[in-house]
């Protein structure tokens, strides 16, 4: 079973799809294909060769209709990267991605304005991520004026979705965001976002900066609002134990590629990936017979400017052989699984490697 260090957290119930839905369930509501963005590093007047950094370098994957995807890595994975480019708040190098059988902006079908209104992002910075000139009430208000909604009406629904993330109308509309607290704040970002009735919310470390306790509330009107309104997720944090709780698969990445992905217990019970197996080493346990006694991980992650051919986790891998140095694995499927994938030579019998199966 699922648990977090509280008793606060509840199950959700399950609900019908979306009657947006027009492909049925069987079809990813977001199906991402080779996404790259690298960003160019100055260099001196007289440097010969450009140099980039490969924040997210031909990341793909799939987020079923009503289900939540967990993304987990270092800082600098890219994992916020990818959550922007998938929010067009940046344009990628290239890629591409289709919502819901429909391409995105430049890709041709859906415009951008209705991937955004599809599409809501809620951030980690709780404070940064409000107007402090605009009330509460105001500021859930606007996007859906931006949108052509009456005035009257979108007060009215901020209002009902103040009550609805537990803030009572008649005492926090009319606040501003210095009087709140990092709780309150989250859970006004929270209703921004539901105020146009999206189909996906990225949550980008939405509840890294809270107190565990506020932290489980948070949590639980997550799950709540999901089954509500027939919602998707893409749920990124550092912290294992929350994502371990809120997803149905996971998605790991290192130097911004993925390295792993599946359903969520198959992760966290059996991965497959000395990378993804040295993040869970690190979860704290209240089991004295299963606490880690040294560092799981040596050295740091390599340079992600122009980084070079090959794993890019071989010089930090005890298992690493010449042709994880020489050739860049591809994500397959682990022997035996139908939906867990891998990118490692270990599970790859024609990669050359000579010590298959040497992890388990």
């Amino acid at each position: 079973m699922k648990t977090l260090a509280t008793e606060t957290l509840k199950t959700p119930m399950t609900t019908d799809f979306d009657p947006q839905d027009r492909g049925g369930p069987a079809q990813p509501l977001l199906v991402v294909n080779n996404l790259k963005k690298h960003f160019p590093v100055r260099g001196g007047f007289f440097a010969r060769e450009k140099k980039f950094v490969h924040a997210v370098d031909g990341v793909s994957f799939a987020v079923a209709k009503g289900k939540t995807l967990g993304i987990v890595g270092e800082s600098g994975c890219g994992k916020s990267t990818t959550a922007r480019l998938i929010a067009r708040l940046m344009a990628p190098d290239s890629g591409s991605m289709v919502f819901d059988g429909d391409g995105v902006a430049e890709y041709g079908g859906m415009a951008l304005k209705e991937y955004r209104r599809n599409l809501q992002m809620v951030f980690q910075d709780s404070f940064a991520s409000l107007n402090p000139r605009m009330t509460i009430v105001d500021t859930i208000a606007y996007g859906p004026q931006v949108h052509g909604m009456e005035a009257e009406k979108a007060m009215t629904e901020a209002r009902e979705l103040l009550s609805r993330v537990g803030l009572e109308p008649d005492q926090f509309a009319s606040r501003y965001p210095h009087e709140l607290s990092g709780g309150q704040r989250q859970r006004v970002n929270i209703a921004r976002a539901l105020a146009f009735h999206p189909r996906m919310v990225i949550l980008d470390e939405a509840v890294a900066a809270l107190d565990k306790s506020v932290q489980a509330q948070v949590l639980n009107l997550l799950q709540e609002l999901k089954a509500e309104n027939q919602l998707t997720y893409i749920f990124i944090s550092h912290d294992l134990h929350v994502v371990h709780y809120i997803s149905d698969e996971v998605m790991v990445m290192y130097l911004g590629q993925v390295v792993e992905q599946g359903p969520v217990e198959k992760i966290y019970s059996s991965a497959a990936h000395p990378y993804t197996r040295a993040l869970l080493s690190a979860v704290p346990s209240m089991d004295p017979a299963h606490r880690t006694q040294h560092s799981p991980l040596s050295g740091d992650p390599p340079n992600p400017i122009n980084p070079a051919s090959g794993c890019r986790f071989c010089d930090r891998c005890e298992f690493t052989q010449d042709v994880c140095k020489s050739t860049t694995p591809s994500l397959k499927l682990v022997q035996g699984e139908s939906e867990h994938v891998v990118a490692c030579h270990m599970n790859d019998q024609h990669s050359g490697y000579t010590r298959q199966g040497a992890m388990r």
